[in-house]
């Protein structure tokens, strides 16, 4: 696994606030499917309900469950790295929440959560494709 991270998604109570607060702050961006994404540098932040981020970690949410509303994403280039790394970070130790599968995005990702229940999303994505140093750049959306 290359060390680097693809997007952090935030889960939050109310996207379209969240959103108006980055936006505050001077950040750009843009809305797709109640999903929104910001350019930081070769990586992506994300704002996404806190519930629907859950359930696609297929994550128990709540204030026992120990999930912190945060996910980390690394974006590789095939289906096949995708197995692969989820299948070592289950061989290391990580529990695997989401065994790799098709998305409804387009591609192809798992989950899994570190020692200390960091979920960790593992996905090759066409849409956002990797660069030669392994940064993505968020593409333009089409309005609407």
């Amino acid at each position: 696994m290359e060390q680097r991270v693809s997007l952090i998604t935030l889960g939050v109570a109310d996207v379209r606030r969240a959103r108006a607060f980055y936006e505050r702050l001077g950040w750009h961006g843009q809305e797709v499917e109640e999903t929104v994404f910001f350019q930081a540098g070769g990586i992506a932040l994300v704002l996404w309900g806190r519930d629907k981020l859950a359930r696609d970690c297929a994550i128990t949410d709540g204030p026992a469950s120990g999930f912190s509303g945060v996910t980390l994403a690394h974006n590789v280039r095939s289906e096949a790295e995708v197995d692969d790394l989820i299948a070592t970070a289950e061989r290391v130790g990580a529990t695997v929440t989401r065994p790799p599968a098709e998305t409804f995005y387009g591609g192809y990702a798992g989950v899994f959560t570190d020692l200390d229940g960091h979920a960790w999303e593992i996905a090759y994505n066409p849409g956002f494709p990797l660069a030669a140093d392994g940064s993505i750049t968020v593409p333009e959306f089409p309005a609407g």
